[in-house]
C-alpha cells in the first residue's frame, strides 16, 4: 500500500503558509488602520475614553473635595461668630501712619 502522494503534502504547506501570510498582512493592516485613527482623532482633537475617565474622576474628586473645603469655612465662621462678644463684629482698624 501506497503512502499518501506528495501533492497533498506540498498543498498543506501551502496552505499553511498562505494562513501564516494572511495571519501577518491582517496584524499589518490592523496597525495601520489603527495607526490612521489615531492621527485622524488627534487632529480633531478628541480624547481617548481613558483619559475622560481619568478627568472626570478628578472633577469628581475635585468636587467633593471644594465640598468638604466649605464646610469647613463655614463651621470656623460659625465658630468665631460665636466666639465674638454680642452685637459688635470684628474691629478693622487701620494702624496708624507713621
Amino acid at each position: 500500500m501506497r503512502d499518501r502522494p506528495r501533492i497533498f503534502d506540498d498543498m498543506s504547506g501551502l496552505a499553511g503558509g498562505a494562513f501564516s501570510a494572511l495571519t501577518g498582512l491582517r496584524e499589518e493592516l490592523k496597525a495601520l488602520v489603527q495607526n490612521r485613527v489615531d492621527e485622524f482623532l488627534a487632529r480633531l482633537e478628541v480624547v481617548r475614553r481613558e483619559e475622560f475617565d481619568a478627568m472626570v474622576q478628578m472633577a469628581s474628586h475635585s468636587r467633593m473635595e471644594t465640598e468638604r473645603l466649605a464646610r469647613q469655612v463655614k463651621l470656623l465662621e460659625e465658630r468665631l461668630k460665636a466666639a465674638e462678644p454680642h452685637g459688635s463684629a470684628p474691629s478693622k482698624k487701620k494702624p496708624a501712619s507713621p
